[in-house]
């Protein structure tokens, strides 16, 4: 059973920066396409951004572009999502997401295993 693990999460000031890592337990991370989102109180869970297994080609919300950069490891089964400049508006949980295969997908319902999601909080 695959399982995603995020890490990385916490309480920073705005302006500064995190990384939050997502660890995935699957075989061949390296067939999967990986994909964060986010999701505040009371809204819908939106995609943040998405990278390709050979992490050749991402995707980006247009809300992050610029201050978010997506990476991954395949040799330690795991993706990162850098973010930059935070905003207090930048204040949700984050998820990472997988699924096999080399297409990009902004779709919530096309990703098949999702992690429990970690927090960011940014004050002001």
């Amino acid at each position: 059973q695959v399982q995603l693990v995020e890490t990385g999460g916490g309480s920073v000031q705005a302006g500064g920066s995190l990384t939050l890592s997502c660890a995935a337990s699957v075989r061949t991370f390296s067939a999967y396409t990986m994909a964060w989102f986010r999701q505040g109180p009371g809204k819908e869970r939106e995609v943040v951004s998405s990278i390709t297994p050979s992490g050749l080609r991402t995707l980006y919300a247009d809300a992050v572009k610029g201050r978010f950069t997506i990476y991954r490891d395949n040799a330690k089964n795991s993706a990162f999502l850098q973010i930059n400049s935070l905003q207090p508006e930048d204040t949700v949980t984050y998820y990472c997401a997988l699924r096999s295969g080399q297409y990009l997908s902004r779709l919530e319902t096309y990703y098949a295993a999702w992690g429990q999601g970690t927090q960011v909080t940014v004050s002001s």
